[in-house]
């Protein structure tokens, strides 16, 4: 799934959970949004990682976007541990009924 022209976020299972991966186009640095399951169709959002050589772009918002997206997708809540998405469900109350 392309987020932008220059950004592509992934998701890879990581044991019993996840990371959704940003990848910018011309550098080596990843972007990263790590989840943790918490019983069934719940998942805990840990951390949101962008180290500051492809910060200021936007990089974090599209992880959460696209983890937005796959809950709406595949009927999953999300658990905003980190603080970003915290912050990114307190702006945006249309995800309220994602948040669990």
């Amino acid at each position: 799934m392309s987020a932008s022209d220059d950004t592509t976020i992934t998701h890879e299972a990581r044991g019993e959970g996840g990371r959704y991966i940003a990848e910018v186009a011309g550098e080596e640095q990843t972007g990263h949004l790590d989840w943790e399951p918490a019983g069934e169709g719940i998942r805990i959002a840990t951390h949101t990682i962008v180290p500051k050589e492809i910060g200021g772009r936007g990089i974090a918002a599209q992880l959460v976007d696209r983890l937005i997206a796959d809950a709406r997708e595949h009927g999953f809540k999300i658990v905003p541990q980190c603080w970003y998405v915290a912050k990114k469900f307190d702006k945006n109350p249309d995800w309220a009924d994602l948040r669990a």
